[in-house]
């Protein structure tokens, strides 16, 4: 038999593309990522929040470069895959974290309001999908790991999200997309789906009583996700210890989609 070996569950020397770095999820993921040895390229349109995220990554000890992107701009994408090559020589690790929102119902999302979704949250991930992806196939290793949403998957009354929702289920099928074209050459895509986090991404809604009651009363843990939540998930899966995965989506989510 087989003798059960430990896998890696650390970064050591790994290079790393955050998108959407500067603040929220993108922020918590990049010092947690650095923290276990990955070096960071902290991408997010925001420069000042790209520099704060790499300034905390690099004081406590950690490898990180901040870098301006605008990923509606296909030039920006092709800077930020050049910039981290002529860094630091290869990229193991993508996080397409980057998204946005416009909370409006349906029959009030202007065409304006639709792009700026979509520009960011599909056509965004997509492209870096496939910049770095190439890098990847000539290396004939990575992973890419994609920050969808439980919206992807369900709604809640009274909660209108219908640009945001499409969007974030495109992402769980374009995971499952790239990761059958991916497969056979050392690269494993996968996602992550998170409920509710305490992020400025939904700090209207956590910010209004009803809204955050009726949040609390659909998660079976009761609360909003955390940094820790949300670090552990992609730390397993962009280390060995998920090295047969892929093509998945963890819900993230205080157990939001099981009801």
């Amino acid at each position: 038999m087989e003798e059960a070996l430990l896998p890696r569950m650390d970064l050591k020397d790994e290079v790393a593309i955050v998108t959407g770095a500067g603040r929220g999820l993108g922020r918590w993921i990049s010092q947690g990522i650095a923290k276990v040895g990955a070096w960071v390229v902290a991408a997010d349109i925001d420069r000042k929040g790209a520099e704060k995220t790499g300034d905390e990554i690099r004081q406590s000890g950690g490898v990180a470069e901040p870098l301006e992107v605008d990923l509606t701009k296909i030039e920006h994408i092709e800077k930020m895959v050049s910039f981290t090559l002529d860094t630091f020589n290869r990229i193991d690790l993508l996080v397409n974290n980057a998204g946005v929102n416009v909370h409006k119902p349906m029959v009030e999302i202007t065409p304006t309001d639709f792009e700026k979704v979509a520009s960011v949250n599909l056509r965004g991930v997509y492209f870096c999908s496939q910049h770095v992806g190439r890098v990847m196939l000539q290396q004939g290793s990575g992973k890419i790991i994609n920050i969808a949403s439980v919206a992807g998957f369900l709604l809640r009354a009274g909660i209108p999200n219908s640009v945001y929702a499409m969007t974030k289920a495109g992402v769980m099928m374009l995971t499952k997309a790239l990761a059958e074209e991916f497969s056979g050459y050392g690269i494993r895509v996968n996602c992550i789906a998170p409920g509710y986090f305490a992020t400025p991404l939904v700090a209207d809604r956590l910010e209004d009583p009803k809204t955050l009651g009726s949040i609390l009363s659909s998660t079976p843990m009761k609360r909003v996700g955390q940094a820790m939540d949300i670090v552990g998930p992609v730390i397993f899966l962009a280390s060995e210890a998920s090295r047969f995965i892929t093509g998945q989506t963890l819900f993230v989510d205080g157990g939001r989609s099981i009801l």
